[in-house]
């Protein structure tokens, strides 16, 4: 039986979106491609997740490998990527059915320090039962030892869990652990209707 409801953040709740913040502040199709292959695509971008160093640091470490000419474009998309990060249409609904559906609710993630910036702005962090933020314990999603020390953080059990994220690998890691698991599709309407019936 269904008691938990894990979500994902990005690209389930709020709208993970490099092409905005690269649209937003660089000039061309070559200034892009290069920050989008250095920053967001990038090695730093998953060890910012793992809490290896701070957002604020990310600049710092992406721009040996950019041109100058590119620096002010990067700047602007490291320090403010977040301006792409606004809810996705149905998600703060869905949370609140969730919740008055008497379910518990929790997010797991994987993110950088700067989660706990934007995130309140869709919904206070104690509205949900718990928040697990990767780099707050230096492990990343689909790894096994996420999931499993979520599930042990908030004494809950896995079979009891429904998991969901909008990638496959992280899908299966959850799976692997016993959760229960659901991809989600880009929108909320089966969603809804799930935790309707």
């Amino acid at each position: 039986m269904i008691k938990n409801i894990v979500l994902d953040m990005g690209n389930v709740l709020l709208d993970f979106n490099p092409e905005f913040v690269m649209n937003t502040f660089c000039s061309s199709e070559e200034e892009k491609d290069v920050i989008r292959r250095e920053l967001f695509n990038g090695p730093e971008w998953a060890l910012g997740d793992r809490g290896d160093f701070s957002d604020k640091d990310r600049f710092g470490l992406v721009k040996v490998r950019v041109p100058e000419k590119y620096h002010e474009a990067l700047k602007k998309c490291a320090d403010n990527w977040d301006i792409c990060m606004d809810p996705l249409d149905g998600a703060r609904e869905f949370c609140e059915l969730v919740k008055s559906k008497g379910y518990g609710i929790y997010v797991l993630s994987n993110a950088s320090d700067l989660f706990y910036e934007y995130f309140p702005r869709f919904l206070p962090l104690d509205f949900f039962n718990g928040v697990f933020v990767s780099s707050d314990y230096h492990m990343l999603k689909p790894d096994l030892e996420i999931y499993e020390t979520f599930l042990k953080k908030y004494g809950l059990n896995a079979e009891e869990c429904l998991f969901i994220d909008d990638r496959k690998d992280n899908i299966e890691g959850a799976r692997k652990a016993g959760l229960n698991t659901y991809r989600f599709p880009g929108n909320y309407k089966e969603l809804m209707e799930l935790i309707n019936k």
